[in-house]
C-alpha cells in the first residue's frame, strides 16, 4: 500500500493501521529538513514504525513516480492530503493537483485501487479547497480506477481549541446561540479504520462515502456544557457573531490586490465563516438541510473521552488545519 499524506494525523492513523492488519505500507513523505519538524523526523519515524519511509515531493509528478512508486507494484494507493491552511494556491497544489499527481501515477503503473480523504463540506462548495477536493474527487470517479471517497465530519482535532481555556476558566466562545450548527465527531483511530476498510469490503466501492463518529450529532453549545461538566464548572459562554468573521472577510478581500497576505486573510476568514454556520452533516439536496440521521456513524470513540484524556494530560491538542478556535 503506498500512503500519502502520512504526516498528518489522520495519516499516521492510518498507517498505524495498515500495519497492523499486515500490509507492506509504503509512506510518501516531504523530506525532513522541508517538512517543519523540528527533530529532524525523528518523531514521525517512530509514529510511523514498521512502515517503509521514502522521500520526496508529492507535488511533482517526477518525484512520486521516482522517489514514492520506483515502479514497483502495489495494490492500493491511499491518499489523506490535505493543504494545510485550505487558502488557494495550497488548496489548488495540494487537495487537487497532488492527488491528480497520485492518481495519474497509479495509472500509469496499473494500480488497480484509490482511497481518497474529501470531506463533507464539499457538498456545499463555497471555498476554493472545497472546489479543489471536488475536482480531484471528479478526476478519480472518472479515471477506470476502482475507489472509495470518503467524507468525514468533525475531526476531535478541530474541536478541542478551547479544552486549554476552559480550564483556565474562561468563558467558552459561541458564534450566534451556539447552535447554528451540529457535526458528528469522529476520532482519528475510528476514521483510519473505516478508510482501511475501505480497501477490503466491496459495498465501498466506486462510492462517495461521508462518515462521523458514533453518537448523536452534537453542537458547540452542547461541546461547551460537555467541557464544563467534565472540569466541574458551572457553564460560562460567550457570543461572537458570524457576521463579524464575513465583514473581515469583505474588508480583507478589498485589500487583495495590493497584498497577498490581506488575500490569505480573508479567505480564513471565509473559512471561519463557513464553519460558524455550516454543520458538518449530510445535506438533503431536496429540502437544502443538514441531516443528522441521515450521516452514517462508525467507530466507538467518544468526544467526552477525548475531552477527558485531554483533561487529564494523557494526550496533547493537536489543532486541526481549519479548526475556529
Amino acid at each position: 500500500m503506498l500512503l500519502l499524506g502520512a504526516s498528518g494525523t489522520i495519516g499516521q492513523a492510518c498507517a498505524r493501521a495498515l500495519i497492523a492488519r499486515g500490509h507492506d505500507t509504503v509512506c510518501f513523505l516531504r523530506p525532513p529538513a522541508s517538512g517543519g519538524h523540528g527533530d529532524g523526523g525523528a518523531a514521525l519515524r517512530q509514529a510511523l514504525a514498521g512502515a517503509e519511509l521514502r522521500y520526496g515531493q508529492v507535488t511533482d509528478a517526477d518525484s512520486l513516480l521516482r522517489d514514492g512508486l520506483r515502479g514497483e507494484r502495489f495494490d492500493a494507493v491511499i491518499s489523506c492530503l490535505a493543504s494545510r491552511t485550505g487558502v488557494p494556491a495550497q488548496a489548488w497544489a495540494v487537495d487537487h493537483q497532488a492527488n491528480l499527481h497520485a492518481l495519474r501515477a497509479a495509472q500509469a503503473l496499473g494500480v488497480p485501487r484509490m482511497v481518497l480523504l474529501s470531506a463533507i463540506c464539499v457538498q456545499k462548495p463555497m471555498l476554493a479547497f472545497q472546489h479543489a477536493k471536488l475536482a480531484a474527487e471528479r478526476a478519480l470517479i472518472d479515471s477506470g480506477l476502482s475507489y472509495s471517497i470518503v467524507r468525514p465530519t468533525a475531526f476531535f482535532k478541530s474541536l478541542s481549541g478551547q479544552v486549554a481555556r476552559v480550564r483556565a476558566g474562561k468563558p467558552f466562545l459561541l458564534f450566534g446561540d451556539g447552535a447554528l450548527t451540529a457535526c458528528k465527531p469522529i476520532s482519528d483511530r475510528d476514521l483510519a479504520e473505516f478508510i482501511i476498510d475501505c480497501l477490503h469490503r466491496p459495498d465501498r466501492r466506486n462510492r462517495v462515502l461521508p462518515i462521523g463518529g458514533p453518537g448523536a450529532a452534537i453542537t458547540p453549545r452542547e461541546q461547551g456544557e460537555l467541557l464544563f461538566a467534565l472540569t466541574g464548572q458551572a457553564p460560562r459562554f460567550r457570543s461572537v457573531p458570524p457576521a463579524l468573521l464575513r465583514m473581515m472577510a469583505g474588508t480583507l478581500g478589498l485589500g487583495r490586490r495590493l497584498s497577498p497576505g490581506l488575500a490569505t486573510k480573508a479567505e480564513l476568514a471565509r473559512i471561519g465563516h463557513y464553519y460558524a454556520t455550516e454543520s458538518m452533516l449530510v445535506l438533503d439536496p431536496d429540502t437544502g438541510r443538514y441531516d443528522a440521521r441521515a450521516t452514517p456513524s462508525t467507530g466507538a470513540d467518544t468526544l467526552a473521552e477525548h475531552y477527558r484524556a485531554l483533561i487529564a494530560g494523557e494526550i496533547r491538542h493537536q489543532p486541526g488545519e481549519h479548526a475556529v478556535f
